[in-house]
This record gives C-alpha cells, structure tokens and sequence, in this order.
C-alpha cells in the first residue's frame, strides 16, 4: 500500500514550536520522525512520501493547503495518509484531524488516519466518527513502541477497507 505522512513542522524537522510559518512542503520518501516508526510498519506498507505544514501556515492557508494535499494524493495514487503521530501537541492533532475528515470526505481512495494521545480529548471527541484514532502515548509516555505496532496494524486493516473489530483497543470509539 501507498502511504504519504503528514507532519508538522516539529516532525518533520523543519523547525521548532515557534516557527509555524513553514509552507507546505514534500519530500520524497519518509523523513523526520519516520525514522523513529519506520521498523515498526508492516513491509506492504511504503511510505512514498512526507509532506508537511506548519501549524501556523496551515490555519492561515487552510483552503490552499487542503486543496494541494488531495490533488497531491491523488496524483500519487495513495492508499494512506497517516496524520501523526501528534502525541499530547494539541495544535498539530487538531490540524492532523482536519485534514484526515477532509481527505476521507473528499477522496474515497485514499483513507486518512490520525495517531494522538488521549490529551486531545477535545479534538478526539470532534473527530472521531470521521476519522480512524490511533491511540498514542503523550510525549515522553510509556509504551511507544507497542502503539507503533497498533498503529501498523491498523493502517493494514484500513488500507484492505477490513474491519476494525480485532483492533479495537488500539482506536478511539
């Protein structure tokens, strides 16, 4: 399967909290913290690129970034977008959530997941009947590593259009 990531500009390390005016950008590939979950993902799933936005450009270009995203996935065939992983950073779920209920109401081809901690509980809340939740540590939390191998397991089951009854405990419901 065909997967792009979405990251902020924290993860994909263009820049820290205070630089949120960093445009929307590609690379090819997975940078950033894709190097920290990469050997987690199950071998059929290829990350074929990672985009990225800072939290500022994004709320300030909401409809340009929204618009090039999905012209982008759809360009690239992608069968994924992974939104994340968020953590406990509250700005970068809420945008991660955006853009995955927008992409699954507007490209049925593709199928966005968001991967955050339950101290978004707020934005989880909003988004997630639209929106496969990952479930996540905060940053800094215990069991990291074992939420990288839910979330691969999920990413599989939604990119096959499976059911999530087995891997329930891994979402919000």
């Amino acid at each position: 399967m065909r997967v792009v990531l979405f990251f902020d500009q924290i993860q994909a390390g263009a820049g820290g909290k205070e630089q949120t005016a960093v445009p929307l950008a590609v690379e090819k590939g997975g940078i950033g913290a894709y190097l920290t979950f990469q050997q987690y993902l199950d071998p059929s799933l290829t990350v074929i690129a990672t985009t990225y936005s800072g939290i500022g450009y994004f709320q300030d270009n909401k409809a340009e970034v929204m618009k090039k995203m999905l012209g982008l996935l759809k360009k690239v065939r992608a069968d994924l977008l992974l939104c994340g992983p968020c953590y406990n950073y509250e700005p970068y779920a809420e945008m991660a959530a955006q853009l995955a209920a927008t992409v699954n109401e507007q490209l049925p081809e593709c199928r966005a997941i968001v991967m955050c901690s339950q101290e978004n509980e707020e934005i989880i809340e909003a988004f997630k009947q639209q929106v496969v939740m990952v479930k996540m540590p905060k940053k800094g939390g215990v069991g990291l590593s074992e939420s990288f191998r839910h979330l691969s397991e999920v990413m599989v089951k939604v990119g096959h259009h499976q059911s999530l009854d087995d891997v329930a405990s891994y979402v919000y419901e």
